[in-house]
């Protein structure tokens, strides 16, 4: 049963194929026999599990099911979710069992999904790579030396060793959409506010966005059914109206227009991974799209204007993390000052030390304006860029990453070049338009993603290209050899 897909799953289940505690039992056993090898999970939630799924078939017994009732997913580590510890993969939160459910986790339970556990991510967030982990990093299911990605390299990790079928991530500078292309899976950001972020322990605010990681653009559109709405618990999320993801699936792309963007087709790009998306580019071209090169002259300004802002928020939003309300807390600390200096010292790992650092650095009196400020207004440019390319193009398309996934403890004493594995996927979020990465070939045997961006709030057109093209290739379909 692992190797079925999300939608197979609910469709064995509507069908009486199998019952959820079956399904979610196989699940189980097969997550405590194989990720040892990969340790994409942080926690498992055996009996809630089994629980949840012994509720889902009296469910569908009834006749009252949704379309995913008895489903197993996992969820990111970042999600709370009530009795049950949520890390967000620092030692920090280590003890932390959340007292509430984050309304992403509120969504899958009302829909009857199974929640099979919590999956390793970097630390709050933080990284590329998933190297940052208390836990230590996840392992790629295609070569376990390489990382996943991050951070929801966890999510990506258990999907693609068929541990589970589809995850909940988390994207605030292309932590979806990286690691679906490093292991090969389906990936979707979707657009800031379309999912709620209350109870998604925050990174940067402005950023930050849940989304969904399955095998194929059907499945996420499921999800997405499930996860995105407005919710009047979170600030950032817009009201407006939730259409069905899954309807315009098979949609003709006839008149289709891509744009392509000349930055993202020069320097430092893996030949192999050029020339796999160049492919897919042709392929679309067969299904009846147009190309036009585009120009997003801004893209270069990404990078250091991410990593003023996102800090900074993060500087703001880690403030909390102080040894006096929850979380770790240093022994026998001599006064208040000891207890702060000593709990975020020992508490934090050294990438969410860093940023940090740069953040409050970078919001000081007297570096405000000359930083911050100036981020700002470069992330102003460059959605303008988008506005620009997307009178004239419905889609732009490139790369996901510059390289395929590359070697644990390659990049980790180099920050610049790890940040660098983001320079194609930051100005989604900067932008706040939805994205999404899906697989279409290899580079050195190992997966490549291409991206799609949209315009804002349009998932259902993403969701639509990409199926159509995993209708006429197989590339989604490729597992790693062993699992």
């Amino acid at each position: 049963m692992h190797n079925k897909t999300l939608a197979e799953l609910a469709q064995g289940l509507a069908n009486g194929a199998f019952s959820s505690v079956e399904l979610t039992q196989s699940l189980l056993d097969r997550i405590t026999t194989e990720d040892s090898r990969y340790n994409s999970f942080i926690s498992i939630t055996h009996a809630q599990a089994l629980a949840q799924a012994e509720a889902a078939d009296v469910r569908i017994k009834a006749g009252d099911a949704a379309p995913l009732t008895g489903v197993p997913i996992a969820h990111k580590d970042i999600f709370c979710t009530d009795g049950v510890r949520t890390s967000c993969g620092s030692k920090m939160l280590d003890n932390f069992i959340a007292p509430y459910n984050a309304t992403v986790i509120e969504a899958f339970n009302r829909a009857g999904a199974v929640n099979l556990g919590k999956t390793n991510m970097d630390e709050f967030a933080m990284g590329s790579s998933n190297e940052s982990s208390f836990y230590g990093p996840a392992l790629n299911p295609w070569d376990t030396d390489r990382v996943p990605g991050g951070s929801s390299g966890g999510s990506a990790a258990a999907v693609a060793a068929r541990l589970v079928p589809a995850a909940t991530g988390t994207d605030t500078g292309g932590s979806i959409r990286q690691p679906a292309a490093l292991t090969g899976i389906t990936g979707l950001k979707p657009t800031y506010g379309r999912v709620s972020r209350y109870g998604m322990i925050a990174f940067a605010s402005s950023l930050d966005q849940g989304g969904p990681m399955a095998r194929t653009a059907e499945d996420c559109a499921l999800m997405l059914n499930v996860m995105a709405g407005f919710d009047p618990k979170d600030s950032t999320s817009i009201e407006r109206d939730v259409p069905d993801y899954s309807a315009d699936l098979d949609k003709p792309l006839d008149g289709l227009k891509i744009g392509l963007p000349k930055e993202y087709f020069s320097g430092d790009i893996d030949p192999e991974i050029q020339s796999a998306v160049q492919d897919a580019i042709k392929q679309y071209e067969a299904l009846g799209a147009t190309v036009k090169e585009i120009s997003l002259p801004n893209t270069q300004l990404c990078i250091p204007a991410y990593y003023i802002i996102a800090p900074a928020e993060a500087s703001s939003n880690l403030s909390r993390f102080d040894g006096v309300r929850y979380g770790y807390r240093c022994e026998d600390p001599q006064d208040l000052e000891d207890l702060y200096k000593r709990t975020r010292g020992e508490g934090f790992g050294d990438e969410v030390k860093r940023r940090i650092m740069i953040g409050t650095y970078a919001l000081s009196a007297g570096y405000y304006d000359a930083y911050y400020l100036k981020a700002q207004r470069i992330r102003r440019l460059i959605q303008q860029d988008f506005v620009a390319a997307f009178n004239d193009v419905d889609v732009i398309m490139g790369p996901t990453t510059p390289h395929p996934a590359f070697k644990i403890g390659e990049k980790t004493n180099d920050p610049v070049a790890m940040y660098l594995e983001d320079i194609f996927t930051i100005s989604v979020n900067l932008a706040g338009l939805p994205g999404m990465s899906i697989p279409v070939g290899f580079a050195n045997g190992l997966p490549v993603g291409l991206q799609l961006i949209g315009k804002h709030f349009d998932e259902a057109r993403l969701l639509n290209i990409a199926h159509k093209f995993q209708q006429a290739t197989d590339w989604h379909t490729k597992a790693p050899s062993d699992v």
